[in-house]
C-alpha cells in the first residue's frame, strides 16, 4: 500500500455543536437541492456548509460558495467549534447498516494516503472521470485549504489482519457517534497508540490501494498537489518537503474480505431515443442476446429484479420500453459476446464480462446506435425506479414537441453490479469501467474528520 500517516485531524467540539449526527453529512454529489436544505437546517455548523454552500445571489469571482466555505472553516477554527487532535491519529471507523433486510457492519479507518498518479504507483482506479466535478472540487480545496471528505479506497487483506490490529485497539474504548439521514449508525475512535500504527503500517505495505468512490476527488488531490509544489519551487527554489500535507490526502481504507462491505447496482433510466416498443428493442437486439417478455407496468422492476439477483449473471438484464409499458427479460448470447469483444478490441475480456460494459457498448452504442445520448438517469436504490419511469409518463414529451429529448424516459435498464473482484481485475489491468458501475453503501460520511492541507 502507499505510505500511509497518523495525522492529527480537525473535528467538532461536541460541546458547541451539540449532536454529531446533526454536524455530518453524506458526500456532496449525493446530496440534492432538498437534503442540501435539510442538512443547513439541522445545524448552524453542518459540514454542508463547507462541502457544498448553497449558491446565493450576486456571487461573483470573488464572493462565493468557495469563499464562503473558506471563511466559515477559518470562523469555526477560531471559535474553537472544530479542534486540533491532541496526538496524530488513525481514525478507526465503523458503519452499522441494514441492505436486503439484513444487517451489516462495516468496519475501516481513516488515514493520510500519500498521493501517486494514476498508473504510477500502486493506487488503482476502477471507474471514469469527468472534468466538471474536478474543476468544483479544485476551487474548493484551493479556497479552504483542507480535505473536507475522505477518499474511499479498498485493499486486499484476506484475512483482515489489518482490522484485528484495529479491533484490539479499540477494545474497551467509547466511540463517537452519529446516525446518518438514512439511518446508518457511524461510529469513530481516534487510535495515537504507536505501537498499533506501526503494526498496521507493517501489515499494509505493498498491498495495492482500489479506489472505490471519490475518483474526482483523488485526481484533485494530486492536481493541488501539484499547484501547491509549483509555488513551493518559485517562492523557496526547491521541491515540496515530502511530508508536507500537500502530498497525502484523506482516505478511508477497508478490506476487500471485510464481511460488511456491500457493492449495490445502478440501473439506468434514459432520454433521447425515439420511441421504442418491446417488439422494436427484441429486433434491434438480434441474435446478440435471448429475450421473453417480463410482464408490464413500472411496479414490475421490483419482482424482476428478484429474478435477475437470484440468476446473478452480469449478461443477464431487463429492458423496459416506455411506449408500450413493457418489460423484456434479455440474456447475452455467444453470438453478442464475440459482437462486443469486435467492437471493444482496446479492452480486456474481463471488462467485457461486464454487466454495464454489455449494455453501454453492446447495446446502446452498436445495436441501437445511440452513442450521443444524454447522459442516463442513474437510479441507486430499486424502489426508485418505478415513481422515475411513472414521472417520466406523465411528463410526457418535452415543450418542443420531440419525442424522446426529454420528459418520458424511453427506455429503463436493470443492470447488474460489478463485483469486488471485477474490480480489482480490471483496474490491476489499468482499464477503467463506465461510469457509476458500482454503488457502494453506506456512504462514508463527511465530518467525522477534516485533513488540514497547511
Amino acid at each position: 500500500m502507499p505510505q500511509i500517516s497518523a495525522f492529527r485531524g480537525l473535528r467538532y467540539n461536541l460541546g458547541q455543536v451539540g449532536s454529531l449526527s446533526s454536524v455530518v453529512a453524506p458526500p456532496y454529489d449525493v446530496i440534492d437541492p432538498e437534503l442540501q436544505q435539510k442538512l443547513c437546517d439541522a445545524n448552524e455548523y453542518n459540514v454542508v456548509r463547507l462541502i457544498l454552500n448553497p449558491d446565493q445571489p450576486g456571487d461573483d469571482d470573488q464572493n462565493n460558495r468557495y469563499t464562503r466555505a473558506a471563511k466559515l472553516l477559518k470562523a469555526w477554527q477560531r471559535d474553537g467549534v472544530l479542534q486540533p487532535e491532541g496526538d496524530p491519529a488513525i481514525y478507526v471507523y465503523h458503519q452499522h447498516y441494514t441492505a436486503n433486510g439484513q444487517e451489516y457492519t462495516r468496519r475501516g479507518f481513516m488515514c493520510r494516503c500519500r498521493l501517486e498518479r494514476f498508473g504510477e504507483g500502486n493506487i488503482y482506479p476502477h471507474e471514469e472521470t469527468h472534468g466538471g466535478a474536478k474543476a468544483d472540487r479544485l476551487k474548493l480545496w484551493k479556497a479552504c485549504r483542507a480535505n473536507l471528505s475522505q477518499i474511499f479506497g479498498l485493499y486486499p487483506d484476506n484475512m483482515n489482519q489489518a482490522q484485528m490490529i484495529l479491533d484490539a485497539a479499540i477494545a474497551e474504548k467509547t466511540p463517537l457517534e452519529a446516525t446518518d439521514h438514512l439511518g446508518v449508525v457511524n461510529k469513530l475512535w481516534p487510535v495515537t497508540d504507536l505501537t498499533a500504527i506501526n503494526m498496521l503500517e507493517g501489515v499494509l505495505a505493498q498491498l495495492p490501494v482500489y479506489i472505490a468512490d471519490g475518483h474526482h476527488r483523488y485526481e484533485t488531490a494530486c492536481n493541488y498537489r501539484d499547484e501547491v509544489a509549483a509555488q513551493w519551487r518559485e517562492e523557496h527554489g526547491e521541491e515540496l518537503p515530502a511530508d508536507h500535507p500537500a502530498n497525502y490526502v484523506l482516505m478511508m481504507c477497508v478490506s476487500m474480505s471485510d464481511p460488511g462491505m456491500q457493492v449495490l447496482p445502478t440501473h439506468r433510466l434514459f432520454r433521447g431515443l425515439a420511441p421504442l416498443t418491446a417488439e422494436q428493442l427484441v429486433a434491434q437486439l438480434g441474435d446478440a442476446f435471448e429475450t421473453e417478455p417480463a410482464g408490464n407496468g413500472p411496479d414490475r422492476a421490483i419482482s424482476l429484479w428478484e429474478e435477475i439477483e437470484v440468476e446473478d449473471e452480469q449478461g443477464t438484464m431487463a429492458f423496459y420500453t416506455a411506449e408500450d409499458d413493457a418489460w423484456t427479460l434479455a440474456r447475452v448470447t455467444e453470438a453478442g459476446r464475440e459482437k462486443l469483444a469486435e467492437v471493444a478490441t482496446d479492452r480486456s475480456s474481463d471488462w467485457q464480462s461486464l454487466g454495464v460494459s454489455i449494455l453501454h457498448r453492446l447495446v446502446m452504442d452498436t445495436l441501437l446506435g445511440a452513442s450521443d445520448l444524454p447522459a442516463p438517469k442513474y437510479v441507486r436504490a430499486l424502489d426508485e425506479v418505478p415513481p422515475g419511469l411513472k414521472e417520466g409518463d406523465s411528463a410526457g414529451r418535452d415543450l418542443t414537441g420531440q419525442e424522446g429529448s426529454g420528459g418520458r424516459f424511453e427506455l429503463a435498464c436493470l443492470v447488474m453490479p460489478a463485483t469486488l473482484e471485477h474490480i480489482r481485475q480490471i483496474s490491476s489491468h489499468g482499464e477503467r469501467m463506465p461510469a457509476k458501475s458500482t454503488y457502494f453503501y453506506p456512504k462514508v460520511l463527511s465530518g467525522l474528520v477534516i485533513n488540514p492541507l497547511e
